[in-house]
């Protein structure tokens, strides 16, 4: 009878375990709590760790030798592969980016959790990292003016670009808001009608679609999905799903922002080898895939990489770099990367 029950116990924790390390296969990397447990690779091996510490000290056991024998191996196997996924993404924490060069794009994305960083700190972190656009959820617009002065007068100009939602609340929170900043490098830009207005849009929380209005830059989507807590997860799944759209082969677009997810919970979304739409993920690509950007109140392995740089194959990512959290109050780290144009 021990033995039958464990024997299914072995089974169960097999199957348990392979749905966490690739839940992609079975269709379940956007279902309620599967996508919150897959969130963290790190965290997922040192659970797995854990419970092959605690499967080796039950072979001390002779009855229990069998069944603490089967359990190990599995934890070995479900380990090892979601540090082999880390690995394969980066896990490179320096935070710093190849030199700059005169044809080089840097990208920054950074929820700022509303005021709780300042102006100036948002400023110097993008003056500090040369940056040319800047996706800032939860930054209002007075706020993003503010900081538009500053870098004037650092002699790094930007241009500002904004959506929020329900605008005649006037002391709505600073999640219904989100900022852009452009290089006049790149050339013109303005918000689209559908994105300022809300008709085609993140569900709860906005995004900014901001298109060239003259020159050859990139149309630059600043995103900020719903959280994916359970009573939330249809939005959740549509927004990224909305996301996606944005980013169609063929065409010059950068997504920046947070994303509320990792490629894992993208799986399926992708198009022509893009992770979501077209669009390829820079960090990925570049050394930095694995590393956390929320919460700040945990080691940056630890973390989740739910803030993101994507960008279709105008361009070829040449570094990434997942910021240190700083002073500031807010939850998230700044994603920092590096893009060349693309040769035809």
């Amino acid at each position: 009878m021990f033995r039958l029950i464990g024997i299914l116990l072995t089974v169960l924790f097999a199957i348990a375990t392979a749905v966490v390390t690739w839940p992609q296969f079975f269709h379940l990397e956007q279902t309620f709590p599967i996508t919150q447990i897959v969130a963290s690779r790190a965290v997922l091996v040192l659970a797995f760790g854990a419970i092959l510490v605690l499967a080796l000290l039950l072979l001390l056991a002779r009855p229990l030798r069998g069944f603490a024998a089967s359990i190990a191996l599995v934890a070995l196997l479900g380990g090892g592969a979601s540090a082999a996924i880390l690995a394969l993404r980066g896990v490179d924490t320096a935070d710093a980016l190849p030199e700059k060069t005169a044809t080089s794009v840097r990208v920054l994305a950074w929820n700022t959790a509303g005021e709780a960083v300042s102006a100036g700190d948002i400023a110097n972190t993008i003056v500090a990292q040369k940056a040319d656009i800047v996706a800032l959820p939860e930054t209002t617009e007075a706020v993003g003016e503010e900081i538009a002065l500053t870098l004037r007068e650092a002699g790094h100009p930007m241009w500002v670009h904004h959506v929020q939602y329900r605008p005649e609340v006037t002391q709505g929170p600073d999640s219904w808001q989100t900022t852009v900043l452009i290089s006049p490098s790149l050339g013109d830009y303005s918000v689209i009608p559908s994105s300022a207005d809300g008709s085609s849009n993140t569900s709860s929380v906005p995004s900014a679609v901001v298109m060239p209005v003259s020159g050859d830059g990139p149309t630059v989507v600043a995103v900020h999905t719903v959280a994916p807590r359970q009573e939330e997860m249809a939005d959740w799944t549509r927004d990224l799903r909305w996301v996606a759209d944005q980013c169609p082969a063929g065409k010059n677009v950068i997504l920046a922002g947070d994303f509320n997810a990792t490629l894992d919970h993208m799986s399926g979304l992708g198009t022509d080898g893009g992770d979501l739409g077209a669009c390829r993920d820079v960090a990925s690509r570049s050394g930095s895939g694995g590393v956390g950007t929320w919460p700040t109140s945990v080691p940056v392995l630890l973390g989740a990489p739910i803030d993101h740089v994507m960008a279709t194959t105008h361009w070829r990512a040449t570094g990434s770099a997942v910021l240190p959290a700083g002073t500031g109050g807010s939850d998230h780290r700044a994603l920092i990367t590096q893009l060349e144009r693309a040769t035809p």
